[in-house]
């Protein structure tokens, strides 16, 4: 019997979860997972990020944000929710510092409502995914056990909603398993979104002949996790009682530059279009996470290599087509903004 075998329990059919950005790149592959489960799954979405057509169609989907508190307690007023899997976020690290009130009433006080509601209602599990922003720069491998020192407002808000899960656990007894992935990437991922998502910026630009933008020289480091590897493992954890009350670490565990990752975007893609290097802006350098954790508790491991997992998403994006990003219409503050992105961003009237 495997590790895996020995720690999962198979949990009843007719199980309700409520997936926040369910329309979204991660949470629409982990609403697939959990409708194999033999879950009923409601999706809650506002599709600032996501798409209507992500959306399994054996789910229920609601369009509207969690930030919407009246709209939250509806949900869960209207029928029993026993998962929460919240994983809607506006997760652009960098343009954090630039929309700060945005950031922590998107990220964090749409967290507390849905907190609210699954310690009222007595839900059984809070799924939370976070994010290796969490730990701040110079702590490679980072290891669950470090402590966190983020350095960036959408890391802040992320480690925030992590503690404030635990004083709930602790108040009110919620358990809860929280994720910390990193540099997702796959089918349905939005590629139009220029402010985040390396890969998806690459492949759009070249699918426009454009070149790769890459701030800095290219040199800073990133583990980069196929959505197979991450998306089954969030959706099955509730199943794993070893895993409550824990945070674990997902992804893959081999790290590459962004020149080595801008050149093996562009043979995946089948065209070579270049390189444009931009100024350097201030992000973390150095960034891979330790998953030993995981795989002890959940007994299984990245199986999807860059190369295989680049060309997997290739081929959606060619058929899917390049995608025009959408300008930032909510930036507070335009001081120190990179110039690549106040071509982008508008600052919304006072």
């Amino acid at each position: 019997m495997s590790q895996e075998t020995t720690n999962r329990v198979s949990l009843s059919r007719g199980i309700t979860s409520l997936v926040t950005g369910g329309a979204g790149f991660i949470g629409s592959h982990v609403v697939d997972s959990l409708l194999a489960m033999g879950h009923d799954v409601l999706v809650l979405d506002d599709l600032s990020g996501g798409f209507r057509e992500n959306v399994n169609p054996a789910a229920s989907l609601v369009e509207g944000s969690v930030t919407d508190a009246s709209l939250v307690d509806s949900l869960f007023a209207r029928r029993q929710v026993d998962f929460v899997y919240h994983i809607a976020a506006y997760a652009a690290e960098g343009l954090s510092h630039f929309i700060r009130n945005y950031n922590y009433t998107t990220n964090l006080i749409g967290s507390m409502n849905l907190i609210n509601n699954a310690v009222r209602s007595r839900c059984r599990c809070f799924v939370f995914t976070s994010s290796i922003a969490v730990y701040g720069s110079g702590q490679t491998p980072m290891l669950e056990s470090m402590t966190p020192q983020p350095e960036d407002p959408y890391g802040i808000s992320k480690y925030a909603v992590e503690l404030d899960l635990a004083a709930a656990k602790h108040m009110f007894g919620l358990d809860y398993i929280i994720f910390r992935p990193h540099n997702v990437y796959g089918e349905r991922q939005n590629i139009g979104d220029p402010y985040r998502n390396v890969i998806g910026i690459f492949m759009n630009q070249i699918l426009q002949g454009l070149p790769c933008p890459i701030f800095g020289d290219g040199a800073q480091t990133r583990a980069f996790t196929h959505i197979a590897d991450v998306a089954p493992i969030v959706a099955e954890s509730v199943n794993y009682p070893l895993a409550y009350s824990q945070i674990f670490n997902v992804g893959a565990d081999t790290p590459y530059s962004v020149n080595e990752l801008a050149r093996e975007v562009q043979i995946a893609m089948g065209k070579d279009t270049g390189i444009l290097y931009l100024p350097a802006r201030n992000e973390v350098l150095q960034a891979f996470s330790d998953h030993s954790k995981a795989r002890e508790v959940f007994g299984t491991g990245p199986s999807v290599t860059l190369a295989e997992g680049l060309q997997r998403m290739a081929d959606w994006v060619k058929q899917v087509g390049a995608r025009r990003g959408r300008a930032f219409d909510k930036v507070e503050v335009e001081r120190e903004l990179p110039p690549s992105w106040r071509e982008l961003c508008t600052t919304p009237e006072r």
